[in-house]
């Protein structure tokens, strides 16, 4: 058996078949709105142009050069791959109430801001991996600066192990 580990996701390969074995998945509110959102996508314009296209491509005749046919088909294969993990995820989510959540130390959910000494305030929101977007400011909690950051109060300086070894010490500002 091939075993190949992605993060969060194991990836069993038997006989050509692939078993997707999730670890457990958290998800804010807001996370799973969005998750919901882009499954309602998936699962009706696009896969309705996905149809549209296959469609013309078939219309076209010989399928076996027609580059339209073939790219449909790979497009359509994206998109109900996504649409199988979302379901997926969203059927094995835990979900963070927001009634749950805790100010007084960081956790899942909570918006954090933190100074490097000598450098200027952040500010990051807490989420599980399938929502962690640093473009966004949401960092995942496994991630070594939220792994470092859970379970810690206000005031407290925290050590955060970079993935080259560095130590990079930050202190929390604010909880909320």
């Amino acid at each position: 058996m091939n075993i190949c580990d992605f993060s969060t996701h194991k990836l069993y390969l038997r006989s050509k078949t692939l078993i997707m074995a999730q670890t457990p998945q958290i998800l804010t509110p807001a996370g799973k709105a969005k998750l919901q959102e882009e499954l309602a996508e998936l699962k009706g314009p696009r896969r309705e142009e996905i149809a549209r296209r296959l469609k013309s491509a078939i219309e076209m005749g010989d399928l076996s050069e027609n580059a339209d046919y073939h790219a449909a088909k790979e497009d359509q294969g994206f998109i109900e791959g996504r649409i199988q993990q979302i379901e997926a995820i969203l059927y094995s989510a835990t979900l963070v109430e927001e009634s749950e959540i805790n100010t007084s130390i960081v956790q899942i959910g909570n918006t954090v801001t933190v100074q490097e000494e000598n450098e200027p305030e952040e500010t990051f929101i807490i989420v599980g991996a399938n929502e962690a977007n640093p473009r966004e400011q949401k960092i995942s909690y496994e991630s070594p600066m939220g792994s470092a950051l859970m379970g810690h109060k206000k005031g407290q300086t925290v050590e955060v192990v970079l993935p080259n070894n560095s130590v990079l010490k930050i202190k929390i500002l604010k909880i909320e």
